[in-house]
């Protein structure tokens, strides 16, 4: 009979060596979008020479529109995209093969819940793959997921155990669970706002006239506009999700500690992210925070969500302490 407590942390390596493997991918994949850019700016720069020498001006117009390059098919996000498949199919059985082993939902400490969050980041990034390309946040997302995903096998791994007492409820399936999914919509918003504020820069120097403008991938992705646009979509639907996390973990711990609330340094935390991005969305609403204020917004956002889960989890001892870790 097979040991799945065995198998599950070897799946999951595999599914982080493909995650790697996609990363590279992607990030090959931004590279050829750099020099696809060079290549076209250089043929539309020849070409306005040349209209100049027929015209009899000899002028040249200076631009700073984007570059198209889709006549470059770029394969390399193609295969980018398959091998995160792929990897996620892993990362699935891992989660599962660990469930089944448990016989509870895979999310009852910090090494389950790296293991079940990053699932869910993917997840979202596929699924809204297919209605919108977003494959150069391919990098940044397959970049994140490898980071926690090691940081969890490496430093946070613990044994089957069973439940403790407070954790036998049917709201650790319901709060853990849309807590994970809230926080995959904010790393999708995190990566469209570090994209924002490099396209933002870039936008920048173009209308200065600068002759470097950053890298040249940024050519080929939407505006800055458009890019905090989608990290503002995202951050609204993690928002909603918070909320409720936030509401069923009030619930829970009436159940569990007869009482809704009690600042504990988990509930404490939980509730500053709310505020920032409560922060977030009012500041994005009003027209003079829009634009890098509203981006670093999201950053800080995200950056106490991974507080909450690594730090926040580890050091910090209260009636949460779920991390495993002795």
């Amino acid at each position: 009979m097979f040991d799945l407590s065995v198998i599950s942390p070897v799946l999951l390596w595999t599914a982080i060596a493909i995650y790697a493997a996609s990363f590279v991918a992607y990030a090959f994949d931004l590279a050829r979008r750099s020099q696809a850019t060079a290549d076209a700016q250089t043929v539309r720069e020849r070409e306005l020479v040349g209209a100049g020498a027929r015209s009899g001006s000899g002028a040249v117009t200076p631009t700073g529109a984007p570059v198209d390059p889709a006549p470059q098919r770029f394969v390399m996000a193609r295969i980018g995209t398959s091998l995160m498949v792929l990897a996620w199919v892993f990362h699935l059985a891992a989660v599962v093969t660990r469930s089944i082993a448990a016989g509870r939902v895979p999310w009852a400490n910090l090494y389950e819940f790296a293991m079940i969050g990053t699932l869910l980041i993917v997840l979202v990034y596929l699924i809204v793959l297919t209605r919108i390309d977003l494959r150069y946040l391919g990098t940044f997302i397959t970049g994140l997921v490898v980071i926690l995903l090691g940081l969890a096998a490496t430093n946070f791994y613990v044994a089957v155990t069973p439940l403790m007492d407070p954790l036998k409820s049917i709201w650790l399936i319901i709060h853990v669970f849309v807590a994970s999914l809230g926080t995959a919509f904010f790393a999708m918003a995190f990566a469209l706002s570090a994209l924002q504020l490099m396209q933002s820069r870039r936008e920048r120097l173009v209308r200065e006239g600068a002759a470097k403008t950053g890298p040249g991938f940024l050519r080929t992705l939407p505006l800055s506009d458009r890019l905090e646009s989608l990290a503002y979509r995202f951050s609204i639907i993690g928002f909603i999700l918070w909320t409720f996390t936030l509401i069923a973990g009030a619930i829970w711990a009436q159940d569990a500690w007869g009482r809704y609330w009690g600042f504990d340094v988990k509930e404490t935390w939980t509730f500053v992210i709310w505020v920032i991005y409560a922060g977030y969305i009012h500041a994005r609403a009003t027209r003079g925070w829009r634009g890098n204020p509203s981006a670093w917004l999201s950053i800080v956002g995200f950056a106490a969500v991974m507080f909450n889960f690594t730090i926040v989890n580890v050091f910090f001892k209260g009636l949460h302490a779920y991390s495993g870790l002795s």
